[in-house]
């Protein structure tokens, strides 16, 4: 593809700024916690940042396509689709824990070309654009040179995403590692932008989860896909496998298929 609208960009980061600014004033606020169909807790202020989000990107692109967690998939066939998660980790919101994030992806086609995995609590934001070095607060951003699944650590932000299928798949991975981590959201995928962790195995998403996280993670050199090593899309199922480069994710996919 070409290169990113500019103004697609600004636009991006304007959205994580109103998702800061909302999170930032009920985080750790005594809240409601509802539960949605699928059994998922939702709270206002996930309500209210997403709806806040999609005014300023319709507003500005009413040409787009929109997808949000709350609000449902809006998208046909626009050349330019945005995929929101206004809070991807909304337990941990709930509970106080600086760990959630807002998830924005903008795609192309079938190809997510702009992500931003946005910590307002922490004050850390990592972008990814297609073709671009992934940034950090700014600064460019590397996995970890780590190659084999020995000396690897292995994040999921919890066994509960697992059935018992999946769990048996990904216990073979994670014994393989060095050691495994939980509770990370997807914190995790910018700790393994940035070189803190090598690996990253998850499942029950849905494509709000992990397609924010395909530029970003690409573009510090890492790889992320489906469990059968397939590329990440709307179309995609609900497991998500990041590695830190081409070596620890063949060895990756191989414990996860044996």
């Amino acid at each position: 593809m070409s290169a990113l609208p500019e103004e697609y960009l600004a636009t991006a980061i304007e959205a994580a700024e109103i998702a800061r600014s909302l999170t930032r004033k009920y985080f750790r606020t005594r809240l409601d916690i509802d539960d949605k169909l699928d059994q998922t807790p939702v709270t206002i202020a996930d309500r209210e940042t997403e709806q806040a989000m999609r005014s300023l990107i319709l507003g500005r692109h009413p040409d787009h396509g929109f997808f949000g967690e709350e609000s449902g998939d809006q998208t046909n066939d626009q050349e330019w689709r945005w995929i929101i998660d206004p809070i991807d980790g909304t337990k941990s919101f709930a509970t106080g824990k600086p760990t959630f994030g807002t998830l924005v992806a903008l795609l192309h086609g079938e190809a997510p070309v702009l992500g931003i995995i946005d910590h307002g609590a922490l004050n850390e934001r990592w972008i990814g654009i297609h073709n671009r070095p992934t940034t950090f607060n700014g600064r460019p951003c590397r996995t970890s040179e780590v190659t084999h699944l020995l000396q690897a650590s292995i994040y999921t932000t919890t066994l509960d995403m697992f059935d018992d299928n999946s769990f048996a798949r990904y216990s073979s991975l994670s014994k393989a590692c060095r050691f495994r981590a939980f509770g990370g959201d997807c914190y995790s995928y910018g700790l393994l932008s940035s070189g803190f962790t090598e690996l990253v195995c998850e499942a029950d998403l849905k494509p709000y989860d992990y397609l924010a996280l395909v530029p970003v993670v690409e573009g510090a050199g890492g790889i992320i896909t489906d469990w059968q090593g397939g590329p990440l899309t709307l179309e995609s199922g609900d497991q998500a496998l990041a590695a830190a480069n081409d070596k620890l994710h063949q060895a990756a996919i191989k414990h996860l298929n044996a």
